[in-house]
């Protein structure tokens, strides 16, 4: 009677944790999603040139990536809740603050304060989405997290386009200060969790790092393409309903193919889930660029396709580096996985923009395509326990048997 009282009292606060992180995660990345697209179209509403409107992306996530490598230590000495807290703040309050200036010294500076703020929401949203997940169910919790996301960003990132190009660039600053409101939620969050993340020993996040790695990459790839299309497409094409129909599709299959992918892997496991998502966003990068010339439609069609295998891949490969990095490696798997997932957003909405201007985007989107398609080894590589995890688990049977 007592044991059962303990399960149903640690059940349900882990139900109210999750409950907490799902609101901390959908407030964090409302701010993020509204600006992440809207902001360059600010930028070259401001006077600054198309190619470089992805300058604002790279600082923010530049940022981002810089700071993420520092959360093991900083919560390790201050405590989860304390980032955490710092992290929304730092995310809400230089938003409003847009509003006063569309040049990109100015919108720069305040997506650098902001990118720190992410960068702590980020690594400690991915740690704490493992650890409120009941035994057996890691997969479907870290679901529902990326649900958390993908569903903010089916709404947000082209209401912000939309914001901007109707000239309501006063409602997009005010409700990307949306992170505020997500403070009172992490003591819950925080409480609910019996173990926190932390810095673990040299050792173990060198080999959490090292057992990341392969899934980070192709997630690099994948999100480098996805930052290559919420850049440019709204640049591309102009007309405010075609990309604001084409970002919902985006956003729409990322958030079904994000969540589903994480249940179906607790299932099926990851060798075959992870490089046909990967093989899925290939050909939604082909298709959106033969949209670009064929019509429309296809651009339609070419967004949804991508958008399922976005989403599937971001689920799959942060599952797969917890598998691979193992618990002591956790937190550094994920400052590894989310440093990728910036890294890769970034490079796409800098470097992409400087291709297109010499080839077309059309082609560039067919170039990113096929570095999809040539990863197709690693993301099977990326599908199988590390050497490090399958040691400790023969050591276990070992033991056991």
């Amino acid at each position: 009677m007592g044991g059962t009282g303990v399960e149903r009292r640690t059940s349900l606060w882990r139900l109210r944790g999750m409950q907490a992180l799902f609101g901390v995660t959908a407030l964090g990345f409302l701010s993020y999603s509204l600006t992440l697209a809207s902001l360059p179209v600010y930028a070259v509403s401001g006077g600054a040139a198309a190619s470089t409107a992805g300058v604002v992306t790279a600082v923010f996530l530049g940022v981002t990536i810089a700071v993420q490598a520092t959360i093991p230590a900083l919560t390790a000495r201050f405590g989860v809740g304390p980032v955490l807290i710092v992290g929304l703040v730092a995310m809400g309050v230089p938003s409003p603050f847009y509003v006063l200036d569309d040049g990109m010294a100015s919108i720069s500076a305040l997506s650098a304060v902001r990118g720190a703020g992410f960068a702590v929401l980020t690594v400690l949203g991915a740690t704490l989405s493992a650890q409120v997940a009941p035994p057996g169910r890691r997969g479907e919790s870290i679901g529902l997290y990326g649900l958390a996301i993908a569903l903010t960003n089916l709404v947000a990132v082209p209401a912000g386009v939309a914001l901007v190009l109707g000239d309501s660039v006063g409602w997009l600053a005010w409700l990307s200060a949306s992170p505020l409101l997500g403070v009172p939620l992490v003591p819950l969050l925080v409480r609910s969790v019996a173990a926190q993340p932390a810095a673990g020993a040299a050792g173990a996040n060198r080999a959490g790092v090292l057992a990341a790695l392969a899934p980070s990459l192709v997630l690099f790839a994948v999100t480098l393409a996805g930052g290559g299309v919420v850049t440019f497409l709204p640049i591309e094409r102009p007309d405010g309903v075609l990309v604001t129909v084409a970002l919902l599709l985006f956003g729409a299959t990322g958030a079904v193919a994000r969540w589903r992918a994480g249940t179906l892997a607790d299932r099926v496991g990851l060798r075959w889930l992870l490089p046909l998502g990967l093989a899925t966003a290939a050909v939604g990068m082909v298709v959106i660029a033969a949209g670009l010339v064929a019509g429309d439609a296809w651009v339609l069609v070419g967004a949804a396709v991508f958008g399922a295998g976005y989403g599937a891949i971001q689920n799959l490969t942060l599952l797969s580096s917890f598998v691979r990095a193992g618990d002591d490696g956790a937190t550094a798997a994920s400052a590894m996985w989310n440093a990728s997932f910036d890294a890769g957003t970034a490079t796409g909405a800098l470097a992409l923009g400087v291709v297109a201007a010499g080839i077309g985007l059309d082609w560039t989107y067919v170039v990113v395509a096929a570095v999809l398609a040539a990863l197709l080894p690693v993301a099977g590589t990326a599908a199988r326990p590390s050497r490090a995890v399958s040691r400790r688990r023969d050591r276990r049977r070992a033991a056991t048997g």
